[in-house]
């Protein structure tokens, strides 16, 4: 079986986190759920509270360090001879806070890898396009996630104990 997934891992964390092993079916069970078919390529980097903190800042202006934050590639078109059909298409970067992660799943009594699970199929839904601005938007992009996490094995992140 073929990736279509091309995981590139970066760990800027000193607490432990998911390997590329981990995170490869995490990423296409997020392709699968939105019926993405095309190979893509994308780097996830784990931060601690300093990193996210300024990330957040800089990029969105918040003053706090957030869960994650994802980064879309948006490369102008490659003229048709510079372009490879073998080539994954890069999506972008999702940076992923993990004291921020592992605090919330203690607080929402989750299990740290679902939740960071669930943080990297959130965070790919992001590079592909969806938000969760409007209402309908996001009702949409839930129910890819909850397909995403059910094809992995996990719960509805959404539901309450």
């Amino acid at each position: 079986m073929s990736k279509r997934a091309t995981v590139i891992r970066q760990k800027a964390s000193v607490l432990r986190c998911p390997t590329p092993a981990r995170l490869q079916p995490w990423v296409e069970a997020a392709l699968d759920a939105a019926n993405h078919r095309q190979s893509v390529a994308l780097t996830i980097r784990f931060v601690d509270e300093e990193e996210g903190l300024s990330l957040n800042q800089q990029y969105r202006h918040k003053k706090y360090a957030t869960n994650v934050l994802s980064f879309s590639y948006d490369a102008p078109e490659l003229p048709e001879d510079m372009a490879s059909g073998d080539e994954p298409a890069y999506l972008g970067d999702l940076v992923i806070c993990m004291p921020v992660v592992l605090n919330e799943a203690a607080t929402q009594n989750k299990i740290p890898a679902t939740h960071t699970a669930h943080l990297v199929v959130h965070g790919v839904l992001h590079l592909l396009g969806y938000d969760h601005e409007a209402t309908a938007e996001a009702e949409q992009m839930e129910q890819i996630e909850v397909d995403a996490m059910q094809k992995l094995g996990f719960e509805n992140p959404y539901s309450a104990d």
